[in-house]
């Protein structure tokens, strides 16, 4: 059995939201995913850059979502941890510019929190994800030391959705839709 996908919720008399969902509702299996920094493959920092750093670092919750057998659509929340948020502000046109080159026009509830500091000293930009991927069982990847292909099932009491919500939008405006956008800020 496959899950639908997620989409988006959004109480009726709120304004849209640009770059980011208010509310996800989905079903299926979970996957969570550790916070994200600017790491390559190898362990190393490429550049001390935030839009390289976040374009490295949403390349690696990319990675792992699809290690699980999961697609960018499947991610349900991004959690951003960044170090400065006026530079934060001050590039959102090119993070926006990232973002969809990495994961699309797919944007999911997201919050972002300023910190004073982040464990490795170098990174900018730290990126947390929960994904919901379908209960097909078939897309499970199995790990080189286990050959068990059980997956948890949700509660059968959990609503089923329609299988053509998304969890994109299909609004002109959003083409250049920056993540975590504030209305204050001018448009990119």
């Amino acid at each position: 059995m496959t899950s639908p996908e997620p989409r988006v919720v959004q109480p009726p008399d709120w304004p849209a939201p640009r770059g980011y969902a208010n509310g996800v509702l989905a079903r299926g299996r979970l996957l969570f995913i550790a916070g994200q920094i600017a790491w390559d493959a190898h362990g190393q920092f490429q550049s001390d850059d935030f839009v390289d750093q976040t374009r490295q670092a949403l390349q690696n919750v990319r990675a792992v979502l699809e290690a699980a057998g999961g697609r960018p659509q499947h991610l349900v929340r991004l959690t951003w941890y960044v170090r400065d948020r006026a530079d934060y502000l001050a590039q959102q046109q090119a993070i926006g510019q990232v973002y969809r080159a990495v994961l699309g026009r797919h944007f999911p509830a997201m919050t972002l929190v300023e910190v004073s500091a982040l464990l490795e000293e170098r990174a900018k930009v730290e990126i947390e994800a929960t994904a919901v991927l379908p209960d097909d069982d078939s897309r499970t990847p199995v790990s080189p030391d286990d050959d068990s292909r059980a997956a948890a099932r949700p509660d059968e009491g959990t609503p089923v959705l329609p299988a053509e919500e998304r969890l994109t939008r299909g609004r002109p405006e959003d083409d250049d839709a920056t993540p975590l956008r504030s209305d204050e800020d001018p448009a990119p």
